[in-house]
């Protein structure tokens, strides 16, 4: 028998997925601070934990921003999809760690449709 609750992704997952689907921002608290992002990739890491790689446009953060985020979304709470100016890094020199099984890539998956 199939656990539905592995098999389906949770709302965050959904909410960040659809975004990437037609470029909208997300708004969201991760490790207790609010942020305002532009997801790019979304899938699961290495142990297998949901996660995304954002573009952190605005927000709070401890370090300077504009910068790229990896965040597992069990961690996020609030999340919001809005529309607004779409966000991305200007550097894609390093090769992303961030999410090893990748299910979208807005680079693959959402731009090349067009």
């Amino acid at each position: 028998m199939i656990d539905l609750e592995e098999a389906m992704p949770n709302q965050t997952y959904t909410l960040f997925r659809n975004a990437i689907l037609v470029e909208q921002q997300v708004t969201c608290v991760y490790e207790g601070r609010y942020r305002e992002l532009c997801p790019h990739i979304i899938g699961t890491n290495k142990r297998g934990e949901e996660t995304v790689l954002a573009w952190q446009f605005s927000g709070e953060s401890s370090g300077p921003l504009p910068q790229w985020r990896c965040l597992k979304l069990a961690n996020v709470s609030g999340a919001r999809a809005r529309d607004g100016h779409w966000h991305e890094g200007g550097s894609h020199r390093t090769t992303q760690t961030c999410v090893s099984n990748i299910d979208i890539d807005i680079n693959v998956h959402v731009r090349k449709l067009r």
